[in-house]
């Protein structure tokens, strides 16, 4: 089972991935943590109104969330707010509950289906994009983080 979690694109993706690749200037940041496996993940982002038009992030987490980042980092510039908060939930129904992969921009993130018999692992694979919205709420809301690049 763990070779199937584990398989050589994910493995592909977590080495591809630039883990500290901040932006100088972001009009959003933010940190989150997941506190049962350790991954923690600080993101930037441009804002052009609701379009994410740069994207920076810095990367500790296991092979699934380094996965899970490359491709958001790949793919997330050009896209929407709504978008990335379809696209958070769909991720989480994906794993939780046994739903469809993204597909279109998105279809790469099915490389991460085998994870959904990892519990463990979820909360590592959502860090990116729930990191991407906890961002965008704290500028709405004039609580944007320092950014410490």
């Amino acid at each position: 089972m763990l070779e199937q979690l584990y398989n050589s694109r994910i493995l592909a993706l977590a080495e591809s991935l630039k883990k500290d690749n901040r932006l100088e200037v972001a009009d959003a940041s933010a940190t989150l943590d997941s506190p049962l496996c350790g991954s923690r993940i600080k993101v930037d982002l441009k804002l052009d109104g609701e379009v994410i038009t740069d994207y920076g992030q810095q990367v500790r987490a296991c092979a699934l969330g380094q996965s899970a980042a490359a491709i958001v980092a790949n793919t997330v510039r050009g896209q929407t707010v709504t978008t990335m908060r379809a696209l958070r939930d769909q991720m989480e129904d994906m794993l939780k509950n046994d739903g469809p992969a993204p597909d279109g921009d998105w279809a790469e993130l099915a490389v991460l289906e085998p994870a959904r018999a990892h519990k463990a692992r979820h909360a590592s694979i959502m860090l990116p994009f729930n990191a991407i919205l906890k961002a965008v709420d704290a500028q709405k809301a004039g609580k944007n983080e320092q950014q410490q690049a």
